[in-house]
């Protein structure tokens, strides 16, 4: 496993293990303060359970070694896409994207 892998393998781990506290905060009676707190709790946990099979799937895609690669045109996402955001799974030209666009 390259040095890239295993960087976004731990920060993917990391966010993985936060989205399921979120998770199951939202089903106890956690009253601690969200920054989602404003998001009604469906949609509350749609989000959270798109953000886990992304989080997923990006750990998935390190295991099967083509971890970094577009996968819609085979080219690579480029570090600072992949440091920005680990479960990348385009690169800018096919996400639609611009540098500088935000």
């Amino acid at each position: 496993m390259s040095r890239i892998d295993s960087e976004a393998r731990s920060l993917l781990l990391d966010r993985r293990n936060a989205l399921r506290r979120t998770q199951s905060e939202s089903h106890g009676n956690g009253a601690s303060y969200h920054p989602d707190d404003e998001i009604p709790e469906g949609i509350l946990a749609e989000k959270v359970a798109r953000e886990l099979s992304e989080v997923d799937a990006a750990l998935g895609r390190i295991v099967a070694g083509n971890y970094g690669t577009c996968i819609s045109c085979g080219g690579p996402l480029g570090l600072q896409r992949l440091r920005a955001i680990p479960e990348a799974r385009l690169c800018l030209g096919c996400s639609g994207h611009r540098p500088g666009d935000d």
